[in-house]
């Protein structure tokens, strides 16, 4: 055998040495790269004092992974990266989130991708349809860190108002009328809201109860543009609507009273109007003569209301009052009258009305304080 064939052996075994060198060290780099990967994936330390974040809208996922890197919520940004891709995340909400240092990477990024935001401080609150915003600014400052006068104030601000007209379609000059009591009376939607915390203000609550209204109304807008009366008139006869009838199935026939009144060029007569003007809750008691002969704005029972509707609305109407105004029942009813219970009575003529009222007193079926 030659020198030179004693040679190739050791080339050969010399080359498959190198060959599982490398195979080794990439092993071993692969190896302990899944065990950073694996490590980073666990929640990075046993604290469980929850943090609030805030994940702006428009963020990249690499900035999210950043952020939560910087307040030490995850361990690595890099591989916030590597599982989001690995793992086809979608893109994650935008909002506040209560995390802890104890989640792992991917309890924390199910919360995001879900939307499931931070709900700590937050505070339901609910107005009711038919209450005032007398009712109103004495619940607002139940519920917040808000007192009565703060909402008081923003009505009378009329750089305020006329911000709002300006962004809402539904909103005019005719809440400014200086006779009106509360310039977005009516106008606020009657709901549960859920609000950030209790030191929300006034203005972010009215915001989020406008733009309810904007999209109660909105279904009706070719409707409300459409009518003879403006919006502010036909929300007024809502807010009438809505306290004269307990029942949803009531509120058509109602509307359908006042609007034959009004083209009878009849006064609308409705005592609600009569508690609106002199402050006073309905269910605290009776309105005396003078309350009724009052000159007032909002008074229908009183002297040149003849087919005047208010000047504004005179508490919080509902959808279905809405609605009822928007499609009335037309009859030939001109008045009616509530008994004990809440169920309305219609009739023709003011004799059949008075005869009603006389047969609910004998029944025992009248209203008494």
């Amino acid at each position: 055998m030659s020198a030179k064939e004693d040679r190739k052996p050791k080339k050969k075994k010399s080359g498959l040495l190198i060959t599982l060198i490398i195979i080794f060290v990439i092993l071993l780099i692969a190896v302990a790269g899944l065990g950073w990967y694996s490590s980073n994936l666990k929640p990075s330390s046993s604290f469980t004092e929850e943090k609030v974040i805030e994940i702006r809208e428009g963020l990249y996922l690499k900035d999210v992974g950043k952020l939560l890197s910087d307040e030490g919520i995850i361990k690595n940004p890099l591989a916030f990266r590597i599982y989001t891709k690995l793992n086809k995340v979608k893109p994650l909400q935008a909002g506040k989130y209560g995390v802890t240092p104890d989640m792992s990477l991917k309890e924390i990024i199910t919360m995001i991708e879900k939307g499931e935001t931070y709900t700590g401080d937050e505070i339901t609150f609910t107005y009711i349809e038919g209450k005032t915003m007398t009712w109103l600014a004495n619940a607002i400052a139940e519920a917040t860190s808000n007192s009565a006068d703060d909402v008081y104030a923003l009505l009378k601000d009329q750089d305020y108002l006329n911000r709002m007209i300006e962004k809402y379609w539904f909103l005019t000059d005719a809440i400014k009328d200086s006779r009106i009591y509360y310039p977005l009376e009516g106008y606020l939607f009657p709901d549960t809201y859920t609000l950030e915390n209790r030191d929300v203000s006034v203005e972010e609550i009215f915001s989020v109860m406008l733009n309810k209204m904007d999209e109660v109304l909105s279904a009706y807008k070719a409707e409300l543009e459409a009518s003879e009366y403006s919006i502010h008139e036909l929300l007024t006869i809502a807010s009438i609507v809505e306290g004269e009838s307990m029942a949803v199935s009531d509120r058509a026939g109602v509307a359908g009273v006042f609007f034959s009144r009004l083209n009878e060029g009849m006064a609308l007569g409705s005592d609600i109007t009569t508690y609106y003007a002199i402050q006073v809750d309905p269910h605290e008691r009776n309105l005396y003569s003078e309350d009724l002969d009052l000159e007032n704005p909002y008074n229908t029972r009183g002297p040149y209301m003849e087919g005047v509707i208010p000047v504004g609305p005179v508490c919080a109407p509902s959808r279905s009052a809405i609605e009822g105004t928007l499609h009335p029942e037309i009859t030939d009813a001109l008045f009616f009258v509530s008994d004990k219970n809440g169920k309305l009575y219609f009739s023709a003529t003011n004799a059949e009305h008075e005869e009603t009222i006389e047969w609910l007193q004998q029944e025992g079926l009248w209203y008494t304080y």
